[in-house]
């Protein structure tokens, strides 16, 4: 495996991601930063990686807000 040590996904599970966006916002304002129905309606991790991992876009939408998350938290520091 190359080491990618500028990439914020190397490494990381969908389900790492998803559960450290959920603790970042919850899941009420993860429904409004990304608009789908697993965020909105009755959410639950288990859902929602399964929706994820069959849906490309939605998948792409959480890693690309999982990047600005970290890159806005590095630039705190």
């Amino acid at each position: 495996m190359e080491d990618q040590p500028k990439n914020p996904l190397h490494g990381k599970t969908l389900e790492s991601i998803l559960n450290d966006l959920v603790d970042y916002y919850g899941w009420e304002q993860l429904g409004y930063k990304i608009n789908i129905n697993c965020f909105n309606n009755d959410p639950n991790i288990k859902s929602s990686l399964k929706f994820l991992r069959t849906t490309p876009w939605a998948r792409k939408k959480v890693e690309d807000l999982y990047i600005k998350v970290v890159k806005m938290l590095k630039d705190r520091e």
